[in-house]
C-alpha cells in the first residue's frame, strides 16, 4: 500500500533498506550507512517540504521514494531530484513503479515541472526502470564519483511533467 511516510513508524525500515545499498552497491555514493537518527533527520527535512512516500506490506516498509531539492537557487524551485529504494528481496513486483507513479502525480499536483533522476551508470536496471516511466537521458558524466576503489560515471534522466 502506498502512503505518506510516518517518520517514527517507518524510520527503522527505511534505514535498513538504504543501509543495504550503501554497504553493498554503487547505487548510492554514500559510503557509510546512516544511523536511524541521521536518517530520521534527513527524512524529516525532506518531508517537511517535498513528497515522501513508502510502500507498506504486512506492517513493514518494503520501499520508499521522495523528491528533494535539485539545486539551491530559487529559479530551480520547479525542478526536483527523485530518490527511490526497494528492499532488495522484493524487486520485480511493480512496487517501484507504483511508488514513482505516486511521486510523479504528487509533484504534478504541487506544480513541479521537471524531475531529475541521478543514476550511477552501471546501474542499468535503474536506467531501464526510469526509461519505462518516461524519463529521458539528458547527461552522462564520466568518473565523477569513487566508491569501492573505482571511479564511477553518473547519468541524469529527466521527466517533464
Amino acid at each position: 500500500m502506498l502512503r505518506q511516510v510516518e517518520l517514527e513508524k517507518d524510520v527503522a525500515d527505511i534505514t535498513r533498506i538504504y543501509g543495504w545499498y550503501v554497504s553493498n552497491t554503487t547505487v548510492t555514493f554514500e559510503v557509510d550507512p546512516l544511523s536511524e537518527s541521521q536518517m530520521a533527520e534527513r527524512i524529516r527535512s525532506i518531508a517537511s517540504e517535498f513528497p515522501c512516500f513508502v510502500w507498506e506490506e504486512g506492517g513493514k516498509v518494503v520501499g520508499y521514494c521522495y523528491a528533494h531539492r535539485w539545486k539551491n537557487f530559487a529559479a530551480y524551485d520547479v525542478t526536483v531530484e527523485t530518490t527511490v529504494y526497494l528492499d532488495p528481496d522484493i524487486k520485480g513486483r511493480g512496487i517501484g513503479r507504483k511508488l514513482m507513479e505516486g511521486l510523479i502525480e504528487e509533484c504534478r499536483n504541487r506544480g513541479i515541472v521537471s524531475m531529475i533522476a541521478c543514476i550511477t551508470a552501471e546501474n542499468e536496471e535503474s536506467c531501464r526502470f526510469h526509461e519505462r516511466l518516461g524519463f529521458k537521458k539528458v547527461s552522462d558524466f564520466k568518473g565523477v564519483g569513487k566508491k569501492f576503489g573505482r571511479l564511477l560515471d553518473v547519468i541524469d534522466y529527466q521527466y517533464i511533467i
